[in-house]
């Protein structure tokens, strides 16, 4: 069984609204919904949990049912941060999924996932235990030396962006959480999955990533997102 969980944990602050921004509309549809149903689409996608902020559940479950979100089985409440809300996901899904099931963990504020993404992470993982998209990094990268200056940069060939979609064997992923958070290893400031799982000595196997996949933080953020869902392809692009 492949399991999607959903973080939509956050207040979103940054955006500067007064709802959470994974529940702004854009276009007479919250940001989530867009989210849901690209998950809902996949034909590889058998369930899918989400991880809300507190006080939205009702909310989530009205959208799902007025927009058709079958796949939706469990509504959690997320934790103080991304990695609690993660563990609380991953916790939870213990009565449901076996050690061999897949589990895609995503940003609810990440709504352009191509099916392609999905359906090459979720490959990945089941062929080496864990995927995580990603894409190469495509400007140069300086270390700063002081304030004002540099001296030494990191060549961009050696370098890859990770984002989510991520997808882990079910077994690992639990047990993972559970040391990072005995131990407290890999679960403050900006950890994730991902470098949790790095610091926990685990290798990363890459899959295909998508520049569309933008995270959703700021203004300027969902003006691109708006640009993306009315833009038409040119078909003389290969």
């Amino acid at each position: 069984m492949n399991t999607a969980i959903i973080i939509a944990g956050g207040s979103g602050h940054r955006m500067g609204q007064d709802i959470p921004k994974q529940f702004i509309n854009v276009y007479d549809k919250p940001v989530i919904v867009y989210t849901l149903e690209s998950f809902q689409r996949h034909p590889m996608v058998d369930a899918i949990e989400v991880v809300c902020i507190d006080g939205w559940h009702d909310i989530l479950w009205a959208y799902a049912k007025q927009f058709n979100i079958t796949k939706l089985k469990w509504v959690i409440s997320g934790g103080d941060s991304a990695q609690e809300s993660i563990r609380n996901g991953v916790y939870h899904l213990e009565e449901h999924c076996s050690p061999d099931d897949t589990v895609i963990i995503h940003d609810g504020i990440r709504p352009l996932v191509d099916p392609e993404v999905l359906d090459d992470v979720i490959r990945v993982c089941n062929t080496y235990g864990n995927g995580v998209t990603s894409l190469p990094y495509n400007e140069q990268i300086f270390v700063i030396d002081d304030e004002t200056s540099t001296t030494k940069y990191i060549p961009r060939e050696t370098l890859r962006r990770v984002a989510t979609p991520q997808a882990y064997k079910y077994g690992l992923l639990l047990s993972s959480y559970r040391r990072a958070f005995a131990e407290e290893i890999g679960i403050y400031g900006s950890s994730y999955t991902n470098t949790m799982m790095v610091e926990l000595g685990e290798r990363l196997y890459f899959a295909k990533g998508s520049d569309k996949n933008i995270k959703l933080t700021t203004k300027d953020d969902l003006e691109i997102f708006k640009g993306y869902l009315t833009a038409e392809k040119d078909q003389w692009l290969k």
